[in-house]
């Protein structure tokens, strides 16, 4: 069941089938590739003159960028909506019970999060989405190298924050 509302889940296979229809129609059709960061690239184009966000292969893509990403957010609401809404929280459960630290901790811990995300984003030349989605899908090597570096990053990550910090078992 889905943590919120108590919703039984669609099965994985749904999105699975969704993702991989996107991917194939984005190739087949405009020649390019699915990719968040990317779009969120678009997006600081808007507000900045910066030579690496104004590049022609960065900017061909924005005008079905823009839909996309809109269409993400867009689908989030209504899942929440449909869902029988949702309550913004700064309840983190175990960050809480083994870090603690009140709403100003909380939104430094995620600003530097975010941070860290978007550095590695860019020194992988990607996203995971676009790495392991599509890059993957596509048999590149950087994507391969790229997408085990997320998942290995990640097993370990996830390991020294439940067993390490939390004392616990994942």
């Amino acid at each position: 069941m889905l943590i919120l509302n108590e919703l039984e889940p669609i099965h994985w296979a749904w999105a699975g089938m969704g993702i991989a229809a996107i991917t194939l129609l984005l190739q087949s059709l405009a020649n390019t590739s699915l990719g968040i960061s990317t779009s969120f690239e678009n997006l600081c184009a808007l507000i900045s003159d910066s030579p690496y966000l104004n590049r022609g292969g960065l900017l061909a893509g924005a005008q079905w960028r823009f839909p996309f990403i809109t269409g993400l957010l867009l689908a989030g609401v209504v899942s929440a909506v449909l869902g029988g809404g949702w309550q913004p929280t700064w309840d983190l459960g175990m960050f809480d019970t083994h870090i603690g630290g009140g709403p100003i901790v909380k939104v430094i811990w995620m600003f530097a999060g975010g941070i860290l995300i978007g550095l590695g984003t860019r020194m992988a030349g990607g996203c995971t989405s676009g790495h392991g989605i599509f890059g993957m899908s596509n048999f590149e090597k950087s994507s391969l190298i790229a997408t085990l570096s997320f998942m290995t990053a990640g097993l370990i990550t996830t390991n020294v924050i439940y067993r390490v910090i939390a004392g616990g078992q994942p």
